[in-house]
């Protein structure tokens, strides 16, 4: 993995010409970048109407008053906790099902993953200033363009670090899940300090594992689920990174 040479690939080692290959590798990384961004739109555009529209708003939250005035969700109704824990479900059908299943099928679970988390990311709109949003998102998308480039261009192979982001993200759920239980102030600001940098280094590790899979599918037919499932990983990661640093950078609306 280390030495791999992104110009040999297909059965028997067979290698390709090297400009070709660079010119697919382009095409591939702009695919995947614009399902990532279409899947970002798709989000903002659920979450802005949850946000504006009352009718909308009700089919998943109960809201209330805080004491500036504004209306925030206070809990969930039953479709609210279906459209939060969906996109998990959806994840791990996709894990299980993923070579059995068609471009059509994972695309349309793409898309639903994608609107799902609307939902979840409309309670950021709800909690903090429009302003602290927008600034909180342009920083991300910043970070992510350069770490992004970073795993494209890098030739150390980050497949090691991968493993300890790994172990890394499970110990961020289980600390949150821990912190439900027994909300601490201070092990919140560790999750979100340690969210942020594993998150940072997910997008770097998932691209250079894009570049690989590119590599692999070359002569498979199957670029284009490679597409969807790459964007996937990154709209996870950019997701992730923006809700850990806008407990950082978000300013509450009260």
């Amino acid at each position: 993995m280390a030495n791999q040479n992104f110009g040999s690939f297909g059965r028997g080692g067979v290698i390709a010409d090297q400009a070709s290959y660079d010119v697919g590798l382009r095409q591939h990384m702009i695919r995947v970048y614009n399902y990532m961004a279409s899947g970002l739109a798709l989000s903002g555009i659920v979450a802005f109407v949850i946000y504006n529209f009352e009718p909308v708003r009700n089919l998943f939250f109960t809201m209330g008053m805080t004491r500036g005035g504004n209306l925030i969700p206070v809990g969930m109704n039953l479709l609210g906790w279906v459209a939060v824990f969906a996109p998990l479900g959806l994840l791990l059908l996709v894990g299980f099902r993923a070579q059995r299943m068609s471009v059509a099928a994972v695309q349309a679970v793409y898309w639903a993953v994608t609107a799902l988390m609307g939902v979840s990311l409309s309670v950021i709109l709800f909690r903090y200033t429009e302003a602290s949003v927008a600034r909180t998102f342009f920083v991300t998308a910043a970070a992510f363009g350069g770490l992004s480039l970073y795993g494209y261009t890098t030739k150390r192979d980050l497949s090691a670090f991968g493993k300890f982001l790994f172990m890394g993200l499970i110990g961020i759920i289980l600390a949150g899940l821990v912190n439900m239980i027994w909300p601490s102030g201070t092990m919140t600001f560790i999750i979100s300090v340690a969210g942020v940098l594993i998150f940072s280094g997910l997008i770097a590790y998932d691209t250079q594992t894009i570049k690989q899979q590119y590599s692999e599918a070359w002569d498979q037919g199957s670029l284009e689920k490679v597409a969807i499932f790459g964007a996937l990983s990154l709209y996870l990661d950019f997701v992730n990174l923006f809700q850990f640093l806008m407990s950082f950078m978000g300013q509450n609306r009260d």
